[in-house]
């Protein structure tokens, strides 16, 4: 496993599903897309159940019920100006690397919204960490403007590992 991502497997079925490889693939896409390398970064995903999620849903954003991903960025890192894409940290060394934030994810929501897109979970599960890496890097969706750019940028990066955009 490279140093990019740190796994934390909560649900025994993230471990079958291979999160963590499927982390990895995803983070290192996405930063590649930025232009930055893999190694002098980190990022810990948690591959957890609803029960668990809600509860951090509910800790963090006051919303006491599952979600298919959450993030927490290491620092702020949003654009200055609604529309434009973020400044992007400097990767640090390989043995000290720039810690992004965390990410953490939800078996059964994810499993169940892949069901009802009619698509694979293994696609909907790379959107949702590229979405949440790009949190991260202080991209956000709450300014329609804002919206334009982090969802141009997710279609982007999954077009590079052969996924469908998403939102069409």
């Amino acid at each position: 496993m490279s140093e990019l991502v740190d796994s934390v497997i909560e649900d025994a079925r993230w471990e079958a599903f291979g999160l963590a490889p499927l982390a990895e693939r995803a983070c290192v896409a996405a930063l590649a897309d930025l232009g930055l390398p893999p190694t002098g970064f980190s990022v810990v995903v948690m591959g957890c159940d609803d029960a668990r999620i809600a509860e951090l849903n509910a800790d963090f954003r006051g919303k006491p019920q599952p979600t298919n991903v959450l993030s927490w960025p290491s620092e702020e890192r949003a654009a200055e100006v609604f529309g434009d894409a973020p400044d992007l940290p400097e990767a640090g060394e390989a043995d000290d690397p720039v810690e992004l934030g965390d990410i953490a994810i939800a078996y059964e929501t994810c499993a169940r919204e892949a069901a009802e897109q009619g698509k694979p979970m293994a696609d909907h599960v790379t959107h949702l960490l590229v979405h949440g890496l790009l949190h991260c890097l202080g991209y956000d969706h709450v300014d329609d403007a804002d919206a334009a750019v982090m969802e141009a940028t997710e279609v982007r990066i999954l077009a590079s590992l052969g996924l469908s955009d998403p939102y069409s």
